[in-house]
C-alpha cells in the first residue's frame, strides 16, 4: 500500500514562501515513492470560526473538503509561517473547524493518530522558528504526532526561486533530511 501524505502550509499568499517551500518537499515525497497530496487553503474558504454561525449554519463547505483531506491521509506534511511569533489566522482557523465534534465521528477523529512535520520558511533570520512552537503545541494537544524533527529556512526567498527550484543546495539537503525523517517513521509505524 501507497504511503499518502497530505502536504499543505499555512498561508493563502500567492506568492507565499511556505507554499513554495511544501510543494518542494511534495516532490521529494512523490520521488521517494510515497504519494503527495499538493493541498493549498486557499481553495478550502472558511469563516472565522464562531460556534453561533456553526450552529446556524453548519459546517462551511471549505471546512467540510479540509477535514476530509485530514481524514483522508495519515501522515502530514505542514509549512507554516510566523505571525508575530506565533501560528497563522488561517491555519489557526483551519485547525478549529477541524477539530469540532461531528455527528457520528469520534471527537477529533480528523487529527487523532495522525502523524506530522513541521517546516516554515521566512525571508527573516529565524526562518518562523517560533511559530513553529505554536504549530508544534496546537497539534499535539489535539492527538497529532508530530516528530521531533523540523526545518526552519532562514532567508527562504534566496534558496527557493518563484517556480519552486532550489538554490541552495544545503536548504534542500535539510529539508530532505526531514522528509525522509518523516516517511521513514511513517513506514516504521505502518509495519507495526
Amino acid at each position: 500500500m501507497t504511503l499518502r501524505v497530505l502536504c499543505f502550509s499555512g498561508s493563502a499568499k500567492q506568492t507565499s514562501l511556505n507554499q513554495r517551500l511544501v510543494a518542494a518537499a511534495a516532490q521529494m515525497i512523490t520521488a521517494s515513492g510515497a504519494q503527495a497530496t499538493l493541498l493549498n487553503l486557499r481553495d478550502h474558504e472558511m469563516p472565522l470560526f464562531n460556534e453561533d454561525l456553526e450552529a446556524e449554519q453548519g459546517d462551511a463547505p471549505g471546512a467540510l473538503s479540509f477535514r476530509t483531506a485530514l481524514e483522508d491521509h495519515d501522515v502530514w506534511l505542514i509549512a507554516s509561517p510566523e505571525y508575530n511569533g506565533s501560528i497563522t489566522p488561517l491555519l489557526k482557523n483551519a485547525i478549529d473547524w477541524a477539530s469540532r465534534q461531528r455527528e457520528g465521528k469520534p471527537m477529533l477523529s480528523a487529527f487523532r493518530g495522525k502523524l506530522c512535520a513541521l517546516l516554515a520558511a521566512s525571508p527573516g533570520g529565524l526562518g518562523g522558528l517560533r511559530g513553529l512552537v505554536h504549530v508544534r503545541a496546537i497539534l499535539e494537544g489535539v492527538g497529532v504526532f508530530v516528530i521531533p524533527q523540523q526545518l526552519a529556512l532562514p532567508a527562504a526567498h534566496t534558496v527557493l526561486d518563484a517556480e519552486g527550484n532550489w538554490l541552495d543546495e544545503g536548504a534542500e539537503t535539510r529539508v530532505r533530511n526531514v522528509v525522509d525523517a518523516l516517511l521513514d517513521t511513517a513506514g516504521k509505524l505502518t509495519a507495526k
